[in-house]
């Protein structure tokens, strides 16, 4: 997933932290954009990016 967005976008500043217990959250500037936990599923890697696009959109 790191890859793939890095890919799409490589202005972003990725990173990936191991955590525990099956949890799996989306955070950028601070603002977490997903959760495995709310969804109930693993993201796509088409998923993440297509947040990272909307976010980008509004801030352009």
């Amino acid at each position: 997933m790191v890859e793939a967005i890095r890919n799409a976008h490589a202005d972003v500043n990725v990173e990936a932290h191991t955590g525990s217990g099956g949890v799996f959250d989306v955070v950028i500037d601070g603002n977490k954009v997903y959760s495995k936990w709310d969804t109930g599923r693993f993201p796509a890697n088409a998923d993440i990016v297509t947040i990272i696009n909307g976010l980008k959109a509004k801030t352009a």
